[in-house]
């Protein structure tokens, strides 16, 4: 199959992680480097040996890889992505894969004509814990609702980055992406309508953004479901990590153990960690009381945030080796990114998004 070499551009906390995770797989090298200062980043070991370019395409063209891994703001994602496929490289893109529904829909058609890999950055894909939960989820029956959120008090380097983040991405968009693909990957039913709503709780960001929003999306199959976000030193603590999907048949829910409530919710590895899964069922006895006690299955094996990068580079490689068809893995991508980007629009025009 053949070593395939890396150039990894971005290399802030995804792309530094992602680009440690190539290192350690057999069958990837790191051959390049690209981020602004890169001369002045004090870089791991196991890095050293890759070039370091600050600009893009002097990289592309010096080194001409096998694959780049985009992992820079959101607003170069779609033209990065397309340049690297039009130059044989194959690609792995954090999400959000575009800024908007047709610059992803053209990533997407490039993937399909240059026959090149195009892996997006669904961490939660790759993570035991959440593949069991959506398992669970779909044995529910329909329709479903779907009760999501993530918010994450922010102070220090963490508020600093989320500042960064908002200077083009809101809450909802940014982590919506991951939580709506799992809503979508339970029904498989078609969305039809968006709503949402937000605050802009500081002034420390531009005037046309805001800090916390909050999601309704409804979809053909009856299914309905909401996610919240929100970031800054002013979120409160209480209730920030909610994870409940509910059917006919009963719910599952990603719950906190009880150790782990000095776990703050900006720590990065609290918001893919699971703890428990709860398992509730529905049916009844004669007597009416409930027929089954409800089950929790421990996740406290489950991999931190670093092995999760591994693992999605060991799909892309997968992916490469083996030509899988990653039609639905696109799809997916971008049914996501339409269902936030629509939440997005409802937020600034105060209007129900039809799609």
């Amino acid at each position: 199959m053949g070593v395939k070499r890396v150039l990894v551009v971005g290399l802030g906390n995804m792309g530094l992680s992602h680009a440690l995770a190539y290192s350690r797989i057999e069958g990837f090298e790191v051959v390049g480097l690209c981020t602004r200062n890169v001369e002045a980043l004090d870089l791991p070991p196991a890095l050293h040996g890759a070039m370091r370019f600050t600009q893009f395409e002097d990289a592309l063209d010096t080194l001409k890889p096998d694959v780049v891994s985009i992992n820079t703001w959101s607003d170069t994602h779609a033209s990065y992505a397309i340049r690297a496929m039009e130059a044989g490289a194959h690609v792995f893109v954090e999400k959000p894969l575009a800024d908007t529904v047709a610059d992803a829909e053209r990533v997407v058609e490039t993937a399909n004509r240059t026959k090149r890999k195009l892996v997006i950055g669904y961490i939660l894909r790759h993570h035991p814990s959440w593949i069991k939960f959506i398992e669970l989820a779909k044995t529910l029956g329909t329709p479903n609702v779907f009760r999501m959120n993530l918010n994450q008090q922010s102070s220090g380097s963490a508020w600093e980055a989320h500042k960064r983040l908002l200077q083009s991405l809101s809450p909802i968009v940014d982590c919506g992406v991951h939580y709506v693909d799992v809503m979508c990957q339970i029904t498989r039913a078609k969305p039809v309508q968006v709503h949402a709503v937000g605050a802009r709780l500081t002034d420390d960001m531009p005037e046309s953004m805001y800090n916390y929003g909050h999601l309704h999306v409804a979809f053909d199959d009856g299914s309905v479901g909401w996610y919240e976000a929100g970031w800054g030193p002013m979120m409160s603590e209480t209730a920030y990590f909610v994870k409940d999907v509910i059917g006919p048949k009963g719910s599952v829910s990603i719950v906190m153990a009880e150790t782990a409530g000095n776990v703050k919710s900006a720590d990065i590895d609290a918001h893919t960690k699971t703890n428990q899964i709860l398992l509730h069922h529905a049916a009844l006895k004669g007597d009416g009381t409930l027929a089954k006690e409800d089950e929790r299955i421990s996740t406290a094996d489950e991999p931190d945030h670093d092995a999760l990068c591994e693992r999605e580079q060991r799909f892309l490689l997968r992916a490469i080796d083996e030509d899988l068809d990653l039609t639905d893995h696109m799809t997916d991508a971008v049914r996501s990114l339409r269902i936030v980007l629509a939440a997005d629009e409802a937020v600034r025009t105060g209007r129900v998004i039809t799609l």
